[in-house]
């Protein structure tokens, strides 16, 4: 178990996994592809403090190589979602988990519009990770809505599992159901499913963890970059404006900082 989890492998992420590893914490940080971000695709950056004209595969390079130098553990995954359990915090990706004492968010700004019905249906038939809930749907139809590159890796599992799947290659969808999902609507047609499995190349934070409270789209935290939730610290552009990266290396130190003081005082 690590003492830290970081979601995002940005500037806010890195810099957080830097300050953790000089106080001498375990840390992972778990991230999607880094040459997908936007960062990675600037071709220079003017006013980031001592490096001008560097680029964004430069300066990603740099902070990459300064947390694993450190002994971070760096991990390539898209994180499904954020479990607390009583003392820890559980982690999944991809078709794995991992734990820690706490979790620092640095995902960036996650663009995704939301499904009809998916918000009030999550966890009560919606989810986004086949590993954490797909024996509660055994013997049980269920749709796969198939956004991202390994939807049919996971819909694969689910029929491993015992699941009958349908999956859906559209855009178009409606979540249906009052107290549990009861049906898709996609395209126009209704297919009737006990559970829907929404794969999106990212997830936004507020989906990640149930309660994490928001203002103005962004997760609210305060000047030590907690959130709402005891153990869990937000940093970066997922916190809110300025979208800078010298902002975002600055919070990643101060959620460090703050997520240490939460381990020494449990």
């Amino acid at each position: 178990m690590f003492d830290v989890i970081v979601i995002g492998g940005g500037p806010a992420g890195l810099s957080a996994a830097i300050t953790l590893r000089q106080r001498g914490k375990e840390v992972a940080v778990i991230s999607n592809d880094h040459t997908k971000s936007g960062l990675y695709k600037a071709k220079e950056l003017g006013n980031y403090p001592g490096l001008p004209g560097v680029s964004g595969p430069e300066l990603l390079s740099k902070l990459m190589d300064h947390a694993s130098g450190m002994g971070a553990c760096l991990i390539s995954g898209k994180v499904s979602n954020i479990l607390p359990g009583g003392e820890v915090f559980h982690v999944g990706y991809d078709m794995e988990f991992e734990s820690s004492k706490c979790v620092i968010i640095a995902t960036g700004v996650v663009q995704s519009s939301l499904f009809p019905g998916e918000e009030e249906l999550l966890g009560r038939g919606v989810s986004y990770c086949a590993t954490c809930d797909g024996m509660l749907f055994r013997g049980k139809k269920v749709c796969v809505i198939a956004l991202a590159p390994e939807a049919d890796e996971e819909a694969e599992y689910l029929k491993s599992i015992g699941c009958s799947v349908v999956l859906l290659h559209t855009n178009n969808i409606a979540i249906n159901g009052e107290k549990n999902v009861s049906s898709v609507t996609a395209d126009g047609e209704v297919v009737e499913c006990d559970g829907v499995f929404i794969l999106r190349h990212a997830i936004a934070p507020h989906m990640l963890l149930k309660g994490l409270i928001l203002e103005d789209g962004h997760i609210l935290i305060g000047r030590s970059c907690k959130t709402n939730i005891p153990g869990v610290f937000a940093a970066g552009d997922c916190a809110g404006t300025p979208y800078q990266i010298a902002k975002a290396v600055g919070e990643g130190q101060i959620a460090a900082l703050s997520a240490v003081e939460y381990i020494t005082k449990k």
